[in-house]
């Protein structure tokens, strides 16, 4: 019972900042099941399994709010799916032996990106280059398979890119890379039952993430809009980096003695926290940026400064 208790808060915190980051729940989940011995392919399985009926509700919710763009969702979404299956299909196939490294491998990637991404750069500027289905198609395909494979990754892999774009406003960006994660989710789900035959997926796991997902996708929804994204990224990042460190320092690959391991976690502990503190310190001179700009837009542009991290939104036509 505490461990499905545990479960569902970590689908509650993981929902949390995946709706208010448009990534991370499959992360987050996955690497908390490799912590406690779950066979990857099932812990992606697990995942995906919850994320049908997470990324459902989050998708319903973000729509209410208005923050979905149904077509990039169809656009990127399909591809998504079928990256996602063959991901699957491919993770299934491995030993667990080496899937476990492999999988904490792509997670450390993922963490680290995430936690640099949003430490150093925050939300890209804004810009109106047109989201194309060239561009669409690919970053799809990649993002699910690497979803798939590492038990997350559409999320990291879709978000940044669509906010490079600069077609989207933030909080459309999230909304859609949510929605458009059922998609991937279904395709993921049904390859690891192919590939798996359900051998190693708990059922009660899967609704205790699910329950704590469900929960925490309306109010995500809803946070989008107020939580700081930089901060919240730097403080999720940086506890995937520190648990798939861990798993990496204690595999067959590595087998790394304590006298190596200690100044490791030392350093991943300091390298976080200083990241956090820069993080923070950016977040309140933006917003400071912001509220000077609000009150004297001398370039002839208007902010939001309930927002965090982003370029400055054209003022509309009087006319």
């Amino acid at each position: 019972m505490r461990t499905l208790i545990l479960l569902a808060l970590v689908g509650l915190g993981a929902q949390l900042v995946d709706g208010s980051l448009g990534m991370a729940y499959g992360v987050t989940s996955t690497t908390l099941l490799l912590a406690i011995g779950t066979n990857p392919a099932a812990a992606s399985a697990t995942v995906h399994l919850a994320e049908i009926g997470t990324t459902l509700a989050s998708g319903a919710s973000h729509w209410r709010f208005g923050n979905v763009d149904w077509k990039v969702v169809l656009k990127i979404g399909l591809p998504g799916a079928v990256g996602a299956f063959a991901g699957a299909t491919f993770l299934s196939t491995l030993s667990t032996e080496v899937a476990k490294p492999v999988m904490s491998l792509i997670l450390l990637g993922l963490g680290l990106y995430v936690l640099l991404r949003f430490t150093v750069q925050g939300l890209p500027a804004r810009s109106e280059k047109p989201l194309r289905k060239r561009f669409l198609t690919p970053l799809g395909l990649v993002g699910g398979f690497m979803d798939a494979t590492g038990g997350g990754g559409w999320g990291p892999v879709g978000t940044p890119a669509l906010l490079a774009s600069g077609r989207m406003e933030p909080r459309k960006v999230i909304g859609t890379v949510d929605t458009s994660e059922f998609l991937v989710a279904i395709a993921a789900s049904t390859g690891f039952f192919i590939g798996l035959a359900g051998e190693g997926i708990d059922g009660a796991w899967v609704v205790a993430l699910l329950l704590g997902g469900l929960i925490a996708a309306p109010i995500a929804a809803w946070l989008v809009r107020h939580v700081p994204p930089r901060v919240l990224g730097s403080l999720v990042g940086g506890v995937i980096v520190l648990t798939n460190s861990r798993t990496l320092l204690d595999s067959d690959w590595i087998a790394a003695p304590d006298a190596v391991k200690i100044p490791v976690y030392v350093l991943i502990w300091a390298g976080w926290a200083a990241a956090v503190a820069w993080s923070v310190r950016a977040h309140r001179a933006n917003k400071a940026e912001a509220l000077a700009q609000a009150e004297d837009p001398a370039d002839g542009t208007t902010r939001d400064p309930a927002d965090d991290d982003l370029a400055p939104v054209r003022a509309a036509d009087p006319a």
